[in-house]
Order: C-alpha cells, then structure tokens, then sequence
C-alpha cells in the first residue's frame, strides 16, 4: 500500500458526490422487516408506554399498516399478538386456534396487499401461555423440549394455512426447524419460508417486548434454559449449522447491536442471509437518548440499520421501519 502522500484517504470524502459513489454499503427500505403488535377490537390504536411511539393495533389497523409498507417499500411485517388474559393457559391452546388474532390479522393483509408485502409469523408459546414461558412446562417449571416442539408444528401449521410467507420460530427449542419444515413439506406449503431464530440469547433487552405482548408479568422464572447464554459465540454457529441442516432458508441473530460479532460471524461461516433483530430495548434506549436531547432520532437510527448491513445483514426487524423508511425515500 502506498503512504502519504502519495495516498490521501480523505481525497475521495471531500464532496458528496464522491462519498455517495465510494460507498460501500447501502441500507435501502427492503432492507426493514417492521415487526406490529395485533390486538382483539377494531378501530384500536393502544399506544405502549414501554415503547414511544409504537402501539398495539386492531386487526384493521394492520391492514392500514400494511398498505403504509407497501407505498413505502417495505416488504414484509412481523406479527406478533397480545393475547387476552382469559385466552391464555398453560398449555398455549389458543395458538392452535384458526381464528386467533395471529391468523385473522394474516388473512386480512394477505386478502387486501395479496403478495405485495409479506406476512412473517412469530412461532412460539410466550404470547399464549399463562405463565409466560415460550413451551410447555413440567411440575418444577422446566420447558419440555419434545413436548412444546409437538404444538410448535401445530402452531405452525395453523399460521401457513392463514397464509403465512415466513414462519418464524422463535422459541429455541431443539430440533424445531426440522418438525416444522416437514410439516410444511407434508401439508403442501413447500414454499412457505422458515426463517430461524437460530442465535436468539436471554438477553436484558426484551422488557419493552414482554410489556407489548402482555407477558412480563406473567412470566415466572427467567429463559435460560432455551435461549443462549450472552457468552457464548461458538455455539451461536452449531445452533445455526444445526438449523439450516434442519430446513432453514433463512436465519436470525437476536438481539441486534450488542451481537454484531456473532452476525458477522454467521455470515462468514455459512454465507446464507442473516437477518438481525433491533429489538425492544435497543428502540427503547434510542427513543430515551432522543428524548433526553442527547442524540438525534434520524441520524441514529440510520446509522444503526447502516451497522447492521456493514456487518452483512441481508435485513433488519425494526420498529423503526416506518420511520426509517421515510427518511431512505426523501
């Protein structure tokens, strides 16, 4: 490499035109998955106190969301529905029903938008459980493996037949991925996506989360003995080797920013799209800076969603989607 100053770095940074062309990485409104909490009602709009500016919306309020996606070019939401207290049990029955919040909603985008957005579908327990838990639980609170991959399938077969692009399971429960995809296989929907939470870590930065679906304070005991151990990195890739062995076309690193490392990775290792979750507490800890005055709401947010591209994300779940989506377009 030639030295100074014979090579001057910042020669190519001197103007806008030229930073614009040297670029390496883009972030672009196809890149967002805007991630949308469903509630029971119409016309409901429940602002969600943990998180600024988002809100739980009536299954006509998604549709109206949807339609926002498309005429900003975003391609697909991720649903995940607040469950009625009376709904929930032990046994999460309520994800087995083909009327549940998570289904109607589907068909209601799916029968106004058609395949101009696509509808991704949480697969885990938590949002029907009473006890909050992402499976089933023994007499000592442990979350049976087998016994919870069992109504996974089911659940997941339920959310495919409502129309359903992208099942999401999100549970970390073993051998998932591959129950799943053969049911899928089985029933007909052979190209309905499984996109993995295949690294998804018990991780501080879910509260906000748990106050959207209506279960923080349900929840009884912690995660740890399904989701990874924030440690752990090594065995991020046998969790995602593991998935994609299984059926997996796509996988997901969970949370975002404090697990760039395990995002690039990924990618490096299996060269498949790696997607990453901005989850709850990262919107959450940008929204508190912006409103403390300390920081400026566009340009973190674009910089962010510019990091996880740099680190090779194929797209983000961001609750900034919209918001992000606006600014890309001008």
């Amino acid at each position: 490499m030639t030295s100074y100053p014979l090579t001057r770095l910042r020669r190519t940074r001197a103007t806008a035109w030229s930073r614009a062309l040297h670029r390496e990485v883009l972030v672009t409104p196809a890149d967002l998955i805007w991630p949308l909490f469903v509630a029971e009602g119409t016309g409901v709009e429940d602002p969600i106190g943990a998180l600024p500016g988002v809100s739980r919306w009536s299954v006509d309020g998604i549709v109206a969301r949807a339609k926002e996606a498309v005429a900003l070019g975003i391609p697909c939401l991720a649903l995940f529905p607040y469950t009625q207290p009376e709904r929930r049990s032990a046994d999460g029955g309520e994800a087995l029903n083909p009327d549940n919040l998570m289904c109607r909603a589907t068909r209601a985008i799916k029968d106004a938008c058609g395949d101009a957005i696509g509808v991704l579908t949480d697969v885990a327990l938590d949002p029907y459980t009473s006890h909050g838990q992402d499976g089933l639980i023994d007499g000592e609170g442990y979350v049976l493996n087998d016994a919870t991959v069992e109504v996974l399938v089911g659940q997941s077969l339920n959310q495919a037949a409502a129309g359903a692009d992208i099942i999401a399971p999100s549970d970390m429960m073993d051998g998932r991925i591959g129950a799943i995809r053969q049911a899928l296989e089985d029933a007909g929907h052979i190209n309905v996506q499984i996109m993995s939470y295949a690294a998804k870590y018990a991780s501080a930065f879910y509260g906000p989360f748990r106050d959207a679906v209506g279960s923080r304070g349900l929840l009884k005991g912690d995660k740890k003995t399904y989701q990874m151990d924030p440690g752990n990195a090594e065995e991020a890739l046998r969790e995602v080797e593991m998935d994609l062995a299984e059926g997996a076309d796509t996988v997901m690193v969970k949370p975002g920013l404090p697990y760039l490392d395990i995002a690039v990775r990924v990618k490096e290792a299996f060269g498949v799209p790696v997607f990453a979750y901005q989850v709850s507490g990262e919107y959450a800890m940008i929204e508190a800076a912006v409103a403390a005055g300390a920081a400026d709401r566009d340009a973190m947010v674009l910089e962010t969603l510019l990091s996880f591209k740099r680190a090779g994300c194929s797209g983000v779940l961001t609750y900034h989607a919209a918001h992000a989506a606006r600014l890309l377009n001008g």
